[in-house]
């Protein structure tokens, strides 16, 4: 199993934000972001929670297991 960000994105999209605005809000790298562009990266559980907490959503807004 794999997860897919790409709900994530669409959500960033749809609020007008770029990924870098992300990072700063989240408090985690813009290098973690950029590679949460590929499917199948591996990002831990805390920096999950960190983005949920920024754009006020859950993980399952987020992420996608294929």
């Amino acid at each position: 199993m794999a997860a897919s960000y790409k709900k994530l994105f669409k959500i960033l999209i749809d609020r007008e934000m770029k990924s870098k605005e992300l990072a700063k809000l989240a408090n985690v790298s813009p290098a973690t972001i950029a590679k949460m562009k590929k499917d199948g990266a591996v990002v831990s559980s805390e920096v999950l929670v960190k983005i949920c907490t920024a754009l006020n959503c859950t993980m399952d807004d987020i992420v996608e297991i294929i």
